[in-house]
């Protein structure tokens, strides 16, 4: 009876706290090597945010929020740390506390996505970045929901007379 106990609490402990195995920071937030998020420029970057069903129904990340976050190392260590080798980490897979340095959400920008997913950033400076949004789906009030988190980087680099386009799919 008591490894049974000592079973379904490990089985509740995996439940809520999730399948991500997140690692303790080792690199500090820097507000000067993110600095550049900050400053005008002239790049502007369009995307599509959407996740694909396995039944191959598209589903938009329509009014999601987007981020665009400079890719900096405490910013590549926390995506690493986040989503691992791939871009999309499922809905049930999100860690449940998450402590950040709170000038980290400071040197980021954002917007909402459109009902169709499409999104737009200008006046961006030169700099490499990650943009990030969620796609999820499903009763709100439903245990677990589907979909998830996906991200893609890019690098601007003040020479681009075009819109850089980005697909935020988890591919």
């Amino acid at each position: 009876m008591r490894i049974g106990t000592i079973a379904t609490a490990l089985l509740a402990g995996a439940v809520i706290t999730g399948c991500v195995d997140r690692k303790p920071a080792t690199v500090a937030f820097s507000a000067e090597e993110a600095a550049f998020i900050k400053k005008t420029g002239t790049g502007v970057i369009t995307g599509h945010a959407f996740r694909t069903k396995p039944s191959g129904v598209v589903v938009n990340a329509a009014g999601q929020v987007v981020r665009l976050v400079p890719a900096t190392a405490f910013a590549r260590e926390r995506f690493a740390s986040f989503y691992g080798k791939g871009k999309y980490v499922p809905h049930a897979n999100y860690p449940r506390e998450d402590e950040v340095d709170p000038g980290y959400s400071e040197y980021t920008r954002t917007t909402k996505a459109e009902a169709n997913g499409r999104f737009a950033f200008d006046k961006v400076a030169p700099g490499t970045y990650f943009l990030t949004t969620q796609v999820i789906w499903g009763e709100e009030t439903a245990f677990t929901r589907e979909g998830g988190s996906v991200y893609d980087s890019v690098t601007l680099t003040g020479k681009e007379t075009e819109p850089v386009q980005v697909i935020l799919s988890g591919n």
